[in-house]
């Protein structure tokens, strides 16, 4: 089986107001083993929320093309800290990115097969290679690209509500949702253009939350966990 799971920034920082939780950063890896240590390949994207949040940035100092990018290079940040971690547990993994950057790997995803099927974990960074394209929708790409077999978003929330549960108490929960509904109602857990993208390539999708003790490996064996678009 292979995964392409996508993990939150913000979850790195954890309760942090800004940078990275070592010790929660630590219980990502041990997530990420148990799912590798259940027969699973793993390709992971990671967000950049912990590090550049620049969306106010947009309107007041930095051109918004500009500000995509730097979220793009937050992303390999991320990225090469969460392998230096994964190595510490003895994980081989690979940090690729399509912007160029020299310490990383060009994505190629001809060289992501290879190095799934030897069993090495493919961190994607930098997004697609362009701005104005979020996380997201390079994250339903790369499970194409990839050929992934489920895709698993794991944030600081149990899953789909009609809007943030950790700011409104009467946030509805939704253990089933349907791409349309996602796209109809505007809910926020993804970009709307990577759940078109999923909904035309009939990709589900599983959220789910990153702190939940084994949520993310009771959803890779299909368990009951969180919320699943399809």
């Amino acid at each position: 089986m292979r995964i392409l799971l996508k993990i939150s920034g913000e979850a790195l920082k954890w309760e942090k107001e800004f940078w990275i939780d070592p010790e929660f950063t630590k219980n990502v890896v041990n997530i990420i083993k148990e799912i590798y240590d259940n027969n699973t390949q793993i390709a992971i994207v990671i967000w950049w929320g912990n590090i550049y949040r620049g969306w106010n940035l947009i309107y007041q100092w930095v051109n918004a093309a500009d500000s995509h990018n730097l979220s793009m290079l937050s992303t390999v940040f991320n990225g090469v800290v969460l392998k230096n971690f994964l190595e510490q547990s003895w994980i081989s993994s690979v940090v690729m990115d399509p912007n160029g950057v020299k310490f990383v790997e060009d994505y190629s995803k001809n060289n992501a097969l290879e190095y799934l099927k030897t069993w090495k974990i493919v961190i994607c960074t930098g997004g697609i290679g362009n701005p104005y394209f979020t996380t997201d929708t390079g994250w339903v790409l790369r499970s194409l690209e990839l050929d992934c077999d489920m895709m698993i978003k794991a944030t600081k929330v149990d899953g789909v509500y009609d809007k943030d549960p950790m700011k409104y108490d009467d946030a509805v929960f939704y253990e089933n949702i349907s791409y349309e509904e996602v796209i109809s109602k505007n809910l926020k857990i993804l970009d709307q253009n990577a759940v078109a993208l999923a909904k035309d390539n009939q990709l589900k999708i599983k959220v789910v939350n990153l702190s939940k003790q084994w949520a993310v490996l009771r959803a890779v064996n299909g368990e009951k966990e969180g919320s699943l678009i399809s």
